[in-house]
Formats: structure tokens, C-alpha cells, sequence
């Protein structure tokens, strides 16, 4: 108050250095986000200090003040601007994804509720994935990959209805509310077209990519009355669809949520068979095709149900890639085959190579391969094993190149590409991974007899492989015809599959056999020697 009898006593702003108490009142409020006032019981101003430069939404509220008996009029002008600003960012973070410029997930469940609640519109969710985009951060870089995200959104975006809604619910991954919906054929129609224009090419950083994106969808009512069950239909039958081809679209269906429910019982039988070690090996033969010897074995996961019947893979290993078992499960298999190496000794050989998978994920992931090699190291017989790594691992050549390689190369473990043929490298990937093994694709074996074309994109894969020094390794031989032609036809060095041995898991074999050639011979051997058969119980 005493501060305000200066001001009155000495207007327009004298008052500014007359106290102590208020030193350069005036400079500080000139540079104050308000105004200040005051009137005279005359109306005549007797201070003023005006909002500071670049308030941009100003607003003033008025006090009646009595002082000394006078009656004051005191005029506080207040700068909203910056208020706003900071509101403003502070619902752009909370409901919009900041790279795309899209609602968030958040925005976007919000927006699906408040139209359930209102019951009167039919409408769609349709949940958009884009297919391989792992690779493209891979391959091109993060960097890349966040600007082909973008593009993604502006090309989604284009068309849409006012009524309809697209976000970034995280990743590489889109939900589409499209409201209202008429009926299934003219929306499956127009989701049709997002699919296909998402497969034009994109021009980023100089580079063309392609994608493609798998689409499910899920209707409201007849799919879910509630946004989490909506969601989970859509994801569920996009899924579906990415599993038969990538870049479908695919209505829910009451099949496909049986298929999920098999799929979390298998998820949890599978935890349960982790849980209580009931995992296995089993071995598969690799022979050489000229003279019959086994040269090698293949360690390839089973498991045992709760029964103790040893149950097909199926689709196992890449459910426990995704449930994020599979670390433990290869440190196991390892393990397991370590401790039945006298056994793998007298029957296939004391100087038969040991390969065993390892998952692309696996490969790129610098701790787990760490921990994988040291274990190997500690075998204290590491030259012995093969790595088998798919083609998808080698994306990221320098990071495998020159990382990852060093490790195995110095406890002098080898590399193979397994599945050679039906992933992602290209022919320069190829070049600068120094793999010891390649192993071709059993899509390329399978009736290659029959298959001209075949034959010749067999033919130049050997070439290649062996001009960079690579052993090459058949997988899928199923028939005394595809082990004739290759023999006959081919340079190939290593076969592996059914028609020659199935996997054998030694707890089904005959305690009595000492050694193994080989199962079955692929014609009669040069050598002129019968191959002794294995005896398999059961």
C-alpha cells in the first residue's frame, strides 16, 4: 500500500526510484507480462505501465480501490499469449504424435469412445501396418526411416473425410476410424486404394523405397462395442492377413479369433514347456553329395508336450522370437548339445561340424551375441560349430560385418546364410560378408528336377557361392529324384533333408548303433561301400 501512495504522489511512474522498497518499479514493469492502471478519483491517470512488446491477446480486469478516502480505479492488462503458448504445447504432446503431426493414440481412443457412447453411427477401425519397415531403419537408417513415416501419414492422409480420423498409434503402425460407413464393399473398396497407393514408390534422401502395408479391419457394432475390443479385432485380422501375404487386407472374422485363441494356448504351452525344460534336440545329417560321409549335423529345436510326446516345430520358433524366449531356449539348445557331444561323437563322427540357428533378431542384438559366443568359447571345441544367421540378419552388413563377425571369427566359429534365396540381401550385401557357408532355400529344391527355372536360378546361386569361397548347402532333399539331380547336375557340395535322415532325437535311438554314414545313400556311392542304416525306436 505504502508503494501505491508513491505511485499516487508522484504519477506517471516518478515513484520508480523514491523507495527503497520499490526500486526501478517502473522498469520492472515495463517489461512485465501485465499493465498496470491506475485513475484518479477524477479520472485522470495518475500511473501507467503498458503490457510488454509482442503480447499478442491481451485481457483486463478492473479493481475499485479506496485509499486516504479516494476512490482508485486499478487496471490490470494481462498477456494470455504466452499462457496459451504453453497450453497449446502441452496438448500437442499429449495428443498428437510429434513426428507425423497425427493424433496420437490417446487422441485417437478418446475420439472412438465419445462415438460408441453416442451408439448412432456404424463405423470401421482399420489398423495399418507397414511391412518390413525393420529393414528400412536397418538398410537406410533411422533417420530415413522417421521421414518415410511422414511421407507415409501425408499419402494416408490424402482423400480421408472430414468425418474420418487417421494417427500413429507407435512405430510403423496406423489406425483409420472412418465414420460413417454405408457398406462393406464400397469400404473395402476404398481401404483397397490406401493399399495400393501405399505401394507407389517413395523418393527419400535420394533413395526410391517400396513398401507395402497389411491392413485389418473390424466394424462397429458387429466386431466389438468397445474400443479395446475393436482394436484387438482389427490387429487380430491384420495379422491373419500378414501371415498369408504381406500387403492384404482382411476383414475379422470369427475364425480368425479362434486362430488367436490357438495361438495363446500355444503361447502358453510354450512358456510352460521353457519353464520346465521341456525342450530337446534333435539332429539332421549333413551329407556330402559325392562320396555319402556325413559331414556335419544341423541341432534344430523340439519340444515335448505333457505327456512327453515330442511335438512338430510348427510355428514355434518364431513364436518364441516374438514372446521373447528365444534368447534362453538357443543358450539351452547349446547346453543340451554340449553336454551330448560324446554321444553326437560316436554317432555321426568326432569331426562332423555342429550348426545351430540363430535368429536375425538374435544376430543383431550385440549382448546377446556376446553372451552366445562366450558360450561357445567355453565349449572348448567352438571351430566345430556353424552359425546359421537368415538372410534378413545381414541388412545391417557393416554393423555384422563389423561387430558381430569378429566375435565369431576369433573363437574360430563359422558363418552360414540359411535360407538363401527368399529374404532381403542383395547381391552387394552378399559381397561384403565373408560367410563361410551358404545355404540355399528349400524352395529351389523342392521338384528341381522338373523345374527348369529353378535349375537355373540354382545353377547361378552355386556359381556365385562358390566364386566367393562359400561351401554350398541344399536344405528340403525330400526325393531320390532332387538327390540325383543335384548330384548329377550340380557342383553343390552339402545335402540335408528327409530323403537322406530326418531329424533324430538320440533318446528314440537304438542304444546298439555305434555310427552313422548316413541314412540313405543318394545313388549308389562311388565308392563303391553300402551305407549302414540307422535303427529308430518308435
Amino acid at each position: 500500500m505504502e508503494t501505491l501512495r508513491k505511485i499516487v504522489s508522484e504519477p506517471n511512474g516518478a515513484a520508480a526510484g523514491a523507495s527503497d522498497r520499490a526500486p526501478k518499479l517502473a522498469s520492472i514493469l515495463a517489461a512485465a507480462p501485465f499493465g498496470v492502471e491506475i485513475a484518479g478519483p477524477d479520472g485522470i491517470k495518475v500511473f501507467s505501465s503498458s503490457v510488454a512488446e509482442g503480447a499478442t491477446d491481451a485481457r483486463t480486469r478492473r479493481f475499485e480501490i479506496e485509499l486516504d478516502g479516494e476512490a482508485y480505479s486499478l487496471a490490470l492488462t494481462l498477456d494470455e499469449s504466452e499462457r496459451q503458448a504453453r497450453e497449446h504445447g502441452l496438448i500437442q504432446r499429449a495428443y498428437f504424435d510429434e513426428l507425423t503431426g497425427l493424433p496420437n493414440r490417446s487422441l485417437f481412443e478418446r475420439s472412438v469412445v465419445a462415438l460408441i457412447e453416442t451408439g448412432a453411427i456404424d463405423f470401421a477401425l482399420a489398423l495399418i501396418d507397414i511391412d518390413g519397415f525393420k529393414h528400412v531403419n536397418d538398410y537406410y537408417g533411422h533417420a530415413t526411416g522417421d521421414q518415410l513415416l511422414a511421407r507415409i501419414a501425408e499419402r494416408l492422409s490424402a482423400g480421408l473425410r472430414p468425418s474420418d480420423m487417421l494417427a500413429r498409434l507407435s512405430g510403423d503402425e496406423f489406425v483409420l476410424l472412418i465414420s460413417p460407413i454405408t457398406n462393406r464393399e464400397e469400404l473395402e473398396r476404398d481401404l483397397g486404394w490406401i493399399g495400393e497407393r501405399l505401394k507407389e514408390p517413395f523418393w527419400v534422401d535420394g533413395y526410391e523405397i517400396c513398401t507395402s502395408a497389411s491392413i485389418g479391419i473390424s466394424l462397429y457394432p458387429r466386431d466389438g462395442r468397445s474400443y479395446e475390443e475393436l482394436r484387438g479385432n482389427a490387429d487380430r485380422a491384420m495379422y491373419d492377413g500378414k501371415t498369408r501375404a504381406k500387403g492384404t487386407l482382411r476383414f475379422f472374422e470369427g475364425a480368425i479369433r479362434n486362430a488367436a485363441d490357438d495361438k495363446s494356448r500355444l503361447e502358453q504351452r510354450l512358456r510352460l514347456a521353457v519353464r520346465d525344460k521341456r525342450v530337446c534336440c534333435a539332429y539332421q545329417p549333413k551329407v556330402a553329395l559325392r562320396s555319402g560321409e556325413v559331414v556335419g549335423i544341423e541341432v534344430l529345436m523340439r519340444w515335448r508336450d505333457e505327456d512327453g510326446v515330442i511335438q512338430a516345430p510348427g510355428d514355434f520358433i518364431g513364436l518364441a522370437v516374438e514372446l521373447g524366449l528365444i534368447d534362453e531356449l538357443t543358450h539351452f539348445i547349446l547346453a543340451e548339445t554340449v553336454t551330448s557331444i560324446d554321444r553326437i561323437n560316436e554317432t555321426f563322427g568326432p569331426k562332423s561340424t555342429i550348426s545351430i540357428n540363430v535368429a536375425a533378431r538374435q544376430a543383431g542384438d550385440d549382448r546377446f551375441m556376446r553372451s552366445f559366443v562366450d558360450a561357445l568359447s567355453a565349449t572348448g571345441f567352438a571351430s566345430r560349430f556353424t552359425v546359421e544367421i537368415t538372410e534378413e540378419a545381414f541388412l545391417s552388413r557393416s554393423e555384422f560385418q563389423d561387430r558381430i563377425l569378429p566375435m565369431l571369427r576369433e573363437v574360430g566359429a563359422k558363418v552360414s546364410i540359411d535360407d538363401f534365396g527368399i529374404g532381403f540381401s542383395s547381391l552387394s550385401a552378399l559381397a561384403e560378408i565373408t560367410a563361410d557357408e551358404l545355404k540355399i532355400d528349400r524352395s529351389f529344391i523342392t521338384n528341381v528336377h522338373r523345374r527348369p527355372r529353378s535349375q537355373s536360378v540354382l545353377r547361378a546361386i552355386e556359381a556365385l557361392g562358390h566364386s566367393l569361397g562359400m561351401s554350398i548347402v541344399v536344405e528340403g532333399v525330400e526325393s531320390f529324384e532332387e538327390a540325383a539331380y543335384l548330384q548329377a547336375a550340380t557342383r553343390i557340395d552339402i545335402a540335408q533333408g528327409y530323403y537322406f535322415a530326418r531329424p533324430i532325437v538320440f533318446d528314440r535311438l537304438a542304444v546298439d548303433t555305434p555310427s552313422l554314414d548316413f541314412l540313405r545313400p543318394v545313388l549308389p556311392i562311388r565308392s563303391g561301400e553300402p551305407a549302414r542304416r540307422l535303427s529308430i525306436r518308435g
